[in-house]
């Protein structure tokens, strides 16, 4: 079972479990991260499940499709390495991502 690093808005860094094939977002919403909102459920229609990846992350999970992208797009807090949690699915290869869950917006 891969492990996901979740660093919350204060800055505390959890490890938690991650079943393979359950989106990022899944796996920090079943672990108790209330303030991730994830109001679509991860049907990538809204922004509220926008995490920050980790540098040496970057590579492995991607770029943001056009949806996404345009998702992002609506965000006062996107950056370099802005994703939506709900568009990155876990897999043994990403065991031990690392992402911070972006500011409210």
């Amino acid at each position: 079972m891969p492990k996901l690093i979740v660093v919350n808005r204060a800055g505390d860094e959890t490890s938690v479990d991650a079943r393979d094939g359950v989106s990022v977002m899944e796996a920090i919403r079943d672990n108790g991260f209330d303030e991730l909102l994830a109001l679509c459920g991860g049907c990538c229609s809204c922004a509220t499940c926008h995490v920050y990846v980790d540098e040496e992350w970057t590579r492995a999970v991607g770029t943001p499709g056009e949806d996404e992208n345009d998702l992002l797009d609506s965000s006062d807090h996107r950056g370099d390495r802005s994703r939506l949690s709900c568009q990155i699915m876990m897999t043994a290869g990403l065991d031990g991502l690392r992402v911070a869950i972006a500011p409210e917006d």
